[in-house]
């Protein structure tokens, strides 16, 4: 489990070669015979090469298919876990876990996702006390120079929302006032002026993507579910002061509303959607717009601990999200994998692939929304999303066939991440 064996310093790590029954050629939306793929360093050096190279490490992982590291566009590495195994995270969250208890779990679940085959997440933050600090910028970091396993880890920082917003605290956990002030630094933001300013803030400390709260949700005490919560000049400043800095907005929006006025904006995801209609799904395809439906969560997240007007939201907005997906699949709206965990507990994160299969996509659409589509989204596609030679090698192998049987996504059993084995069947 723990990778390859130590070399002496300044020695390059040999050459490894991956052989499979089969590999997942992810344009091309089939599975080829038989996979063989060398590996350099961090890279893929040649897909079925004819020659291996002296001294070449050889792992034969025999009747399986190999992959793409898969990708999970929206999750929180930083609630749900060991103690909320499932469900909702605890209703105290931010208020009984300081940083440190945060970031420490964090890392936990960072290590079941990339265990689980996802070797790249956007970290698309909550609202809580930090004192301003960026706790998915530090995990970022931590995992990225080796001391810690996860996956490769794009972060949000503090999500931006409103007074009252879907995201504030306030209102999500029903917190008196005064309870746990915020400030702009942590997320709170109102008017062109605020909103710019956070914006600036989340990049100066290291966000590489902003996350905004554009509508009510389902799991929140705050406005309806279909409600706009910023103003169209809100979100407009929003994605203007994210662009000018080369990065991109993602944005909670449950509400048709909502979602056409992102779109209007400029914001380049939208999550959830559940409430689009058909014209603002093809709005969204005419525009480019990613959509990460988070759609497994609402076959199977675990309500019964909230309130009861939580669950009667979740009762009336879930079917309706289970039946705008296919719309959306049928509109040719960019469709990338995304869970929402712990809604959906870590580790658990391939089930959402059977669901989009659920939905009306073939296994191998799935399995490009979780890879080159996804990589697209992320601004990766050049090194991540599918087996090429020159890509990242970020490699995991399931047994079977996921283009017959997606669900075998489920059971990974090799992961490779830059080049560096995580996960070995034979060990």
């Amino acid at each position: 489990m723990g990778g390859r064996p130590p070399t002496p310093p300044g020695t390059p790590p040999a050459p490894i070669v991956l052989k499979a029954e089969r590999w997942a050629d992810i344009d091309a939306g089939r599975v080829r015979s038989p996979a063989l793929i060398l590996v350099e360093g961090d890279r893929i050096a040649a897909m079925n090469p004819t020659e291996i190279p002296a001294g070449a490490t050889e792992i034969d992982l025999g009747d399986m298919t190999l992959l793409p590291g898969l990708m999970d566009m929206e999750l929180n590495l930083l609630i749900g876990g060991p103690e909320t195994p499932t469900g909702l995270p605890l209703p105290m969250h931010g208020v009984q876990d300081d940083p440190a208890y945060r970031s420490i779990r964090a890392t936990v679940n960072a290590r079941a996702t990339l265990l689980a085959g996802f070797t790249t997440v956007r970290n698309l933050g909550l609202m809580v006390k930090t004192g301003g600090y960026l706790l998915d910028v530090a995990v970022q970091r931590a995992i990225d120079q080796g001391w810690v396993d996860g996956p490769r880890v794009i972060p949000a920082g503090h999500a931006i929302t409103p007074y009252g917003g879907h995201l504030d605290p306030t209102v999500f956990q029903r917190l008196a006032p005064g309870i746990m002030p915020l400030s702009v630094a942590e997320g709170i933001a109102n008017g062109v002026g605020e909103v710019r300013a956070c914006v600036r803030y989340q990049i100066r400390h290291g966000a590489k993507v902003i996350k905004v709260s554009a509508s009510g949700g389902v799991m929140s005490h705050s406005t309806g579910p279909g409600s706009q919560q910023y103003s169209d000049e809100e979100l407009a400043a929003i994605a203007d002061e994210a662009h000018r800095a080369g990065i991109r907005v993602a944005a909670h929006a449950v509400g048709d509303r909502a979602v056409r006025a992102c779109v209007r904006a400029g914001i380049d995801c939208v999550e959830h959607g559940f409430l689009a209609g058909d014209e603002t799904l093809a709005m969204m395809a005419e525009h480019g717009t990613f959509l990460v439906s988070t759609t497994y969560l609402t076959d199977a997240m675990d309500i019964e601990r909230a309130a009861p007007e939580l669950r009667r939201k979740a009762a009336e907005v879930f079917p309706r999200a289970r039946a705008m997906l296919p719309k959306a699949i049928a509109a040719g709206v960019k469709i990338a994998c995304g869970t929402d965990a712990p809604a959906v507990p870590h580790g658990d994160n391939a089930k959402e692939l059977a669901a989009l299969v659920a939905r009306g996509m073939t296994p191998m659409r799935a399995l490009r929304a979780a890879t080159a589509t996804a990589a697209e989204l992320v601004e990766l596609d050049h090194e991540l999303g599918r087996l090429r030679e020159g890509f990242l090698a970020d490699i995991i192998a399931v047994p079977g066939d996921p283009s017959r049987d997606i669900t075998v996504t489920e059971d990974v059993r090799f992961v490779m991440k830059d080049g560096r084995v995580h996960k070995d069947p034979r060990t």
